[in-house]
């Protein structure tokens, strides 16, 4: 019988597309992650992973095995989400940390599902700018937060005690005025089209968007409008106005209330990736069913619609 850490080693390599991602993610060395996978392969009988210059692609073996680990893992959640209805949540309160864009986009669902199974426990939500929500779970101050980590960028393990889990990726796309010239034409924008244009800077000082700001810059985006505010409805207001054109993620190019124009860029590598942190098997009972209430909704390669 496979063991279902293992298990999920070998679909959190698949998603990350490399064991050092992967490692980080789940809160393991490199090393650890790697022992893992050599069990699992002895298990399955089969080489399951190959190892190159840029991380690791999955065998042939390799991807059926993760298909069906997929499955075996999303019944576990939702037998773990069950057993937790049965054991009745009868009170107690869960104090959730989100950031903007996930609080008003993907918790609101989640949280009423919650709610309804659950109405005897009280919910608390607070807002925490990335990656302060990880800070928040460290500390005790929520059971559970919704994080997010751009790339490119430096990759950062987490705190120990925490797990930081991807529930969603998604692409950062060009957005700009209506009619804007950049946004003609229905294949990729190659990102060295952007030189010499006028940006909205988005927030570069901010940790999480430091690594895109920097590969913007290298591409010869000119800047033309610096908004030092992490959240993006401004920005979004700025590029309608014809002040510039930005880099934001899917989400907020498919939901923004300004009318925008919005095209994909190439090389598809600019990305958002939205976590879950909690703490693990140590997680409260109501925290591991919203766990599961996460997972089950956005969680195992869930990518946001772009517009």
């Amino acid at each position: 019988m496979y063991d279902p850490t293992r298990l999920a080693a070998l679909v959190a390599v698949a998603e990350a597309g490399s064991i050092t991602r992967a490692a980080a993610r789940l809160g393991y060395t490199a090393p650890a992650l790697s022992q893992q996978l050599a069990k699992l392969e002895r298990e399955a009988g089969a080489a399951l992973l190959v190892r190159h210059h840029r991380g690791a692609r999955l065998t042939a073996a390799g991807e059926l095995l993760a298909g069906r680990a997929r499955r075996v893992l999303d019944e576990l959640e939702q037998a773990r989400h069950e057993l937790a209805r049965l054991a009745g949540l009868s009170g107690g309160r869960l104090r959730v940390g989100t950031f903007t864009t996930a609080g008003i986009h993907l918790l609101p669902p989640v949280l009423s599902a919650f709610r309804r199974a659950h109405p005897e426990v009280e919910l608390a939500v607070a807002d925490y700018e990335p990656p302060g929500g990880i800070g928040a779970v460290v500390a005790g101050e929520v059971d559970l937060a919704l994080t997010h980590a751009y790339e490119p960028a430096a990759a950062e393990p987490p705190p120990a005690g925490v797990l930081v889990e991807p529930l969603l990726v998604e692409e950062l796309v060009l957005v700009a005025s209506v009619g804007h010239r950049l946004s003609e034409g229905t294949g990729r924008l190659p990102v060295g089209e952007l030189a010499g244009r006028p940006l909205i800077s988005s927030a570069p000082t901010h940790p999480p968007r430091r690594g895109v700001e920097k590969a913007l810059a290298e591409a010869g985006a000119t800047p033309a409008v610096v908004c030092e505010s992490p959240g993006y409805a401004l920005v979004c207001a700025l590029v309608s106005a014809g002040l510039g054109v930005a880099v934001v993620p899917e989400m907020v190019a498919s939901m923004a209330t300004a009318p925008l124009s919005v095209r994909r860029l190439e090389p598809a590598s600019f990305r958002r990736t939205i976590s879950v942190v909690h703490r693990g098997e140590r997680s409260t009972a109501a925290a591991a069913t919203l766990l599961a209430l996460l997972r089950s909704g956005f969680g195992r390669g869930s990518t946001a619609p772009a517009r």
